[in-house]
């Protein structure tokens, strides 16, 4: 059986550029250069989950960096010390380069989804089921079965993608663009598979609303809920309004205005 490709790209809108650090850069010499390099950086690191390897071919990574992307150790140099004091490129004991932002814009897709898509475009959904039905040969169950496997996977592959851009978006919102980090991104990745996206999304909202300041607090939340049974966000909800109903004061009975009558 042929083994599934995935290929990877990033999502590179207009805030990357309003960046405090990438605008900076316009500001010191050589500063378009060495946004150039980072976006490259970042795309070299892809295929090996966002972290570019030191391989021990040469003296330093610098170098290998500088061979495979064809610029100058110098540029290489101060796009990685540039970056590195920002915090966006994270080397290791090993001499390894974490690329955290990375992390938080890669796209990916299958290529079964890409050849889908690309059928899509040249031919349309109801071309396809048109020429089946005019071929000489039916199709046969296995034939629909696949077709119907291969539509699942798709919209599987596009609700996996767009539930996972939601949470970074709320990620950034919660703790800023630049703490969104590849650590972070495990840790979440480890709520998600815990509790869901539906109780992620609703925790990291009660972080922003409490300003909490780490992932670490959006855990506590969550696991509050889990020791609590609390399953939903209905019954968060519920558990939320019977807590704050406890910490009303008990209306105190009203008096009359008449006087006391004797006996």
């Amino acid at each position: 059986m042929a083994k599934t490709k995935v290929y990877f790209w990033l999502k590179i809108d207009k805030k990357f550029f309003d960046n405090i650090f990438i605008k900076r850069l316009k500001t010191l010499p050589g500063g378009y250069t060495m946004t150039v390099i980072y976006i490259r950086l970042m795309l070299e690191s892809l295929d090996s989950d966002c972290i570019l390897y030191y391989e021990g071919y040469f003296d330093s990574l610098k170098a290998e960096l500088a061979l495979k992307l064809d610029v100058s150790e110098d540029d290489i140099e101060m796009t990685i010390a540039y970056f590195t004091k920002c915090g966006l490129i994270q080397i290791d004991e090993d001499k390894n380069a974490e690329m955290p932002q990375a992390k938080a814009m890669v796209m990916s897709e299958t290529n079964w989804a890409s050849y889908k898509r690309e059928q899509r475009k040249k031919e349309g959904l109801e071309e396809v089921q048109k020429s089946l039905t005019n071929s000489n040969s039916c199709p046969t169950e296995i034939d629909i079965e696949i077709e119907k496997d291969i539509e699942q996977q798709l919209e599987q592959e596009k609700a996996g993608e767009a539930g996972k851009n939601i949470i970074f978006e709320k990620l950034k919102e919660a703790f800023g663009e630049m703490s969104v980090s590849g650590t972070m991104v495990t840790e979440v990745e480890d709520l998600l598979a815990t509790h869901g996206q539906t109780l992620l999304l609703y925790a990291l909202e009660q972080t922003i609303l409490n300003n909490g300041r780490s992932i670490r607090y959006t855990r506590s939340i969550l696991e509050r809920w889990q020791g609590q049974g609390l399953k939903t966000i209905e019954q968060v909800k519920q558990n939320q309004a019977a807590y704050e109903a406890k910490k009303q004061p008990l209306a105190q009975p009203t008096q009359d205005n008449f006087p006391d009558v004797p006996f």
